[in-house]
């Protein structure tokens, strides 16, 4: 009797103990980690998506950039955190690259971390430097093919998605260049602006701006249409690479073990976010879009990175995608 009473007093509990962590949250600034530098898209989308939390969770959101081994360094940043909703990581695919490419970490993203849900999906945008001469895909294509090539494809490091689609690239192009991996999309744009390095294939957040400004050439778009901010840009297929169909998603995920009433305060938060004028203004100038309905909150991103670690696992055998 003394053990059923026990056990009941418990579970009532826990029963008052989930909402009431949700009263009480957040209860200080939350930080917002990104694994890459600043300059960046993910940086771009993190301080975005923070800005409009942070007037929901009326708290301070701020956004801490641990950069270091493609994003790795982060991630250990966010694992080693109190599973409390106030360490949180913003990522994308790159999140299910990571333990792939470094599996002596024994990170699992499925089974270490919590969803939130996803903020944006994002084209891709091929440019190239002003000084490297091409004018389009299939001149890149050609070049890339000849035996002599010497294309230089800057990334934001290892894990990162320009990383994995700069090696599809070149895979599906049956083309030669060397892969050049900087700490950030930040530093391998400036390199580009520079005609130190020929090609970044990176989203479109960070990379419109430089067509526009006309730092760089934007020469393809991924997806299935031209965009509208930039509609002289064809898409991948209109330029001769059909199969290349890669598109961005964006997400926030907790530490596991954080409480679901936690959980579930931010994923509100974060649902109310995407949808403020502000937010929509912004990622439509960035041609980003917000995710289908299918993806968003933490279910559905769950299934999303359940799906990638299957898929992206076999695709970084196929490209014999390694960390150098």
């Amino acid at each position: 009797m003394k053990f059923l009473v026990t056990s009941a007093l418990l579970l009532a509990a826990l029963a008052v103990a989930q909402p009431a962590a949700a009263q009480a949250f957040p209860a200080k600034p939350i930080t917002v980690i990104v694994g890459v530098a600043p300059g960046g898209t993910l940086d771009a989308l993190a301080r975005l998506i923070a800005k409009t939390m942070s007037t929901g969770l009326k708290q301070t959101v701020v956004v801490e950039n641990v950069t270091g081994a493609g994003g790795l360094l982060g991630f250990q940043r966010l694992l080693k955190s109190e599973p409390n909703g106030h360490t949180l990581m913003f990522s994308n695919n790159s999140m299910v690259l990571i333990p792939l490419l470094y599996p002596k970490a024994g990170i699992d993203v499925v089974a270490d971390t919590s969803p939130i849900g996803t903020v944006a999906t994002v084209p891709m945008v091929l440019s190239v430097s002003l000084a490297s001469g091409i004018p389009d895909l299939p001149s890149l294509l050609k070049r890339l093919r000849s035996p002599d090539s010497k294309v230089n494809l800057g990334s934001g490091g290892p894990g990162t998605t320009a990383h994995l689609a700069e090696a599809m690239l070149l895979q599906l192009s049956g083309g030669k260049g060397e892969l050049v991996q900087y700490r950030g999309s930040g530093p391998a744009l400036n390199d580009l602006m520079a005609g130190t390095i020929e090609v970044v294939l990176d989203q479109t957040v960070t990379m419109l701006p430089l067509h526009l400004g006309k730092r760089v050439k934007a020469i393809a778009v991924s997806g299935t249409s031209r965009l509208a901010q930039i509609p002289d840009v064809p898409t991948f297929a209109e330029g001769g690479l059909p199969q290349f169909d890669l598109v961005i998603w964006n997400g926030l995920v907790a530490p596991k073990g954080t409480p679901k009433a936690v959980i579930d305060v931010l994923a509100g938060a974060l649902a109310s976010a995407i949808e403020s004028p502000e937010f929509k203004d912004r990622i439509e100038q960035l041609a980003a879009q917000l995710p289908p309905a299918a993806e968003r909150g933490p279910a559905g991103m769950g299934e999303i990175l359940v799906r990638d670690q299957k898929r992206l696992g076999e695709l970084v055998q196929q490209l014999g995608l390694q960390v150098r």
